[in-house]
């Protein structure tokens, strides 16, 4: 994928800013100006949250783009024996609310499976969150073999994960697969001799930033 083209509102954001418009509007008649704003206020959140802008998605066979826009908040080493069966990377990435929340392919991979876990809802920017919090995970297996997992985990705002793609689909580095509504974490887990190109702390933008190289 190069420059893209995409409404810029995610369609599963239209049902809470239409219902907000519509609050906004019977407040104006009813209710006085307080209440308008206030829905008013609201509508505009929601048209902000649920933005979707254009990418330019880097070129490159084995670069890995970030899957969301956010902070680096924990990069850790580890053996994955569910998947990548060997030793990993987990890189996190936590999503505020005011982040685009569009998750993206961080590799042009095929889905080999997708596995969704009922949890707690923690604030999404503490470690245990990766292991206890409600989450959807993504088996992505790329065109040259290397294994990589994308995990789109909940928040103690957050309590809506979306996933837009399922078993078998063979999608484009970058591409939207899902969100996360009202605030995040994004979780991805690579082989560890991953050339990373990130450090904790690190603000990363979904679809753009280069988090690293596979080998």
């Amino acid at each position: 994928m190069g420059n893209e083209t995409q409404f810029p509102i995610a369609k599963d954001g239209f049902r809470f800013i239409v219902i907000g418009a519509v609050l906004t509007a019977i407040s104006n008649l009813f209710f006085g100006i307080e209440a308008t704003a206030f829905f008013g206020l609201a509508t505009f959140f929601c048209v902000w949250f649920f933005r979707d802008p254009r990418r330019d998605v880097p070129k490159g066979d084995k670069l890995i783009v970030s899957p969301a826009d956010g902070t680096v908040v924990e990069i850790v080493k580890f053996y994955e024996d569910k998947f990548i069966e060997g030793p990993a990377l987990r890189v996190s990435i936590f999503l505020n609310v005011f982040n685009v929340h569009i998750n993206r392919m961080p590799v042009e991979a095929e889905v080999v499976g997708v596995f969704y876990n009922r949890g707690c809802f923690l604030a999404a920017n503490v470690p245990k969150a990766s292991l206890e919090n409600e989450q959807n995970k993504l088996f992505l297996k790329t065109p040259w073999g290397k294994k990589v997992i994308v995990i789109q985990i909940a928040g103690l705002i957050a309590r809506r994960i979306v996933c837009w793609t399922q078993e078998g689909a063979k999608m484009n580095c970058g591409e939207r697969f899902g969100l996360i509504r009202f605030g995040s974490r994004v979780d991805l887990i690579i082989p560890a001799g991953t050339a990373l190109r990130v450090s904790k702390g690190d603000s990363v933008v979904g679809g753009e930033t280069i988090l690293g190289e596979l080998r």
